[in-house]
């Protein structure tokens, strides 16, 4: 894994219709938009964020972590003028003694059932595998989220199985997690 490719400088990245990019303070208000929303988070182990006090901390800590060489959250925006944030797109879990990466995603629940989460975990898989050499991402899924689930399965990611009841999920308790995964191989075929 060339973990220096990714932060070297905070990594842009484009399809037609997405580009994926640091978020900046001036994109608050769609950040709070997502995060303020609790039907966004019923499936993730993150707490929503009724606080705007809290959430314009929290772009501060986007930074942060990249700094840290923790994680990288990008915006995902329309690849048009509007630079308006859609979601939010993350790589995390950085292992890179097995060469491995996990993801995340969700998007403002006005931009649903679109394919802008699908198109946004493309970009990233072809970043990650081509461009980091990463051989592994993976992503862990609430059993009930039938909608990650279809990102990830129109991505090429296998169901590898379900950890029942392993992990403790903020604002969830103790949940069962299925895990999905692609590795390099399968994904250049």
């Amino acid at each position: 894994m060339d973990i220096e490719a990714m932060f070297e400088q905070f990594p842009i990245l484009k399809s037609d219709g997405l580009v994926l990019k640091k978020i900046e303070d001036y994109h608050f208000n769609e950040v709070f938009e997502i995060y303020n929303n609790d039907i966004v988070f019923e499936y993730c182990g993150i707490i929503p964020k009724h606080n705007k006090d809290t959430v314009k901390n929290m772009i501060g800590h986007f930074e942060r972590d990249f700094n840290k060489r923790s994680r990288v959250k990008w915006g995902v925006f329309a690849n048009d003028e509007s630079d308006r944030l859609l979601g939010i797109i993350e790589v995390f879990d950085f292992n890179q003694k097995v060469n491995m990466v996990s993801i995340g995603y969700f998007l403002a629940e006005s931009h649903w059932g679109r394919g802008i989460a699908a198109e946004a975990v493309k970009i990233m898989l072809d970043y990650l595998f081509m461009d980091v050499n990463v051989n592994r991402i993976q992503a862990d899924v609430m059993p009930p989220n039938e909608r990650s689930k279809k990102v990830l399965l129109k991505n090429g990611f296998i169901k590898e199985g379900t950890l029942r009841q392993a992990t403790v999920w903020a604002g969830k308790g103790i949940v069962d997690l299925e895990i999905y995964s692609i590795l390099r191989e399968e994904y250049v075929k």
